[in-house]
């Protein structure tokens, strides 16, 4: 099959489930900045229409879709608003998404079959929406993994599981639309930690007074790089931050010190006294407060940049970089070794 060329995004019309908050809300912007024609998609039509005006306010073209992303019909009805309004769309970002904290054991199995339909359904209605449409015309589909996908962290056992499920759908969805020859890129954005409102959206079944990241915590506008990145360039997956990649990594070359190291700090990473905006809170069933990025919470700044993502994202400097680093060392070896060799035997 060959190499799949994707348009770049100044031409583009891009679909965005979970618009309204987080990723989604950045990526949005991050898109219409650079050019795209955005659709967006969410269950908060208020600020589904305010941030259109925002976009159109800077001249960019913007569209919205209230939906539930559990629902398949309210899933097609975004791909008929993406067709009728812009012709078509050339890639879809399936990102929204709800969560849970808690013990598996106290989260309601109602609670948890909820969370299932929006993160692991929900990229599925998306997945086949946008393919029906871009198997004639090409693009791209960019699903919002996690490397809890991965490697499970205790007190977000549904969350985690959901997220191994999209891992699964998306690399088995890849296969097949390769096997079939369609010209679709499937990515799978794997994000550590994010400063997003998701801890304040969270349903808490954990009795504390509020919930945040495990340190250290990145940008939004770091995952929406990434996002647009695999819009334009077709890619398997990216890992958003290195402390998250090493979490998926320890999972899966020592996997009971793994857990060990887990059940030792997954409350006191992921608890708080700060509960955040009341507004937020528990938005499982219900969309509550959204147009933030970022977080409400106290706490360190998030990151602005991933190291590791930026390897990713440029493979041909990364290598020159690791080519020069290798190349350096063996010359301060090659030197360190021609004089200890001069001094002879007694004087190294």
């Amino acid at each position: 099959m060959p190499r799949l060329r994707l348009k770049p995004l100044s031409r583009q019309t891009i679909v965005i489930t979970g618009a309204t908050s987080g990723i989604g809300l950045a990526t949005a912007r991050m898109a219409s900045e650079r050019g795209a024609a955005v659709v967006l998609a969410a269950r908060n039509e208020d600020a589904l229409r305010r941030l259109t005006e925002e976009i159109r306010g800077r001249g960019r073209r913007a569209e919205y879709q209230v939906a539930d992303v559990a629902d398949p019909a309210q899933v097609d009805a975004i791909a008929t608003k993406a067709i009728e309004a812009f012709g078509g769309f050339d890639s879809w970002v399936n990102d929204a998404g709800v969560f849970i904290y808690g013990r598996m054991e106290d989260v309601s199995l109602e609670d948890q079959r909820r969370l299932f339909d929006v993160s692991y359904w929900g990229v599925v209605h998306g997945t086949l929406a946008a393919a029906r449409h871009l198997r004639h015309r090409g693009g791209a589909i960019v699903n919002l993994g996690s490397v809890l996908g991965d490697r499970a962290i205790a007190l977000q056992g549904p969350y985690c599981a959901a997220k191994a499920a999209v891992k699964n759908a998306t690399d088995a969805f890849r296969m097949e639309f390769e096997g079939e020859g369609f010209p679709i890129s499937v990515t799978l954005i794997k994000p550590g930690p994010i400063d997003t409102p998701f801890m304040e959206h969270a349903r808490n079944a954990m009795g504390t007074r509020g919930t945040r990241n495990p340190p250290p915590s990145y940008h939004p506008r770091v995952a929406a790089r990434a996002i647009l990145h695999a819009c334009e360039t077709p890619v398997r997956d990216l890992y958003i931050g290195t402390a998250g990649w090493l979490t998926s990594l320890g999972g899966a070359l020592a996997p009971r010190l793994t857990d060990y190291a887990m059940e030792a700090l997954a409350k006191t990473t992921q608890t708080s006294n700060d509960p955040g905006r009341a507004e937020r809170r528990d938005n499982l069933y219900e969309p509550k407060e959204d147009l933030s990025e970022r977080s409400s919470l106290a706490g360190p700044p998030p990151r602005g940049r991933s190291l590791l993502l930026d390897a990713q994202m440029n493979p041909g400097k990364a290598a020159a970089v690791m080519v020069g680093l290798v190349a350096a060392f063996g010359a301060v070896a090659a030197s360190t070794l021609a004089s200890t060799s001069r001094l002879g035997p007694g004087r190294r």
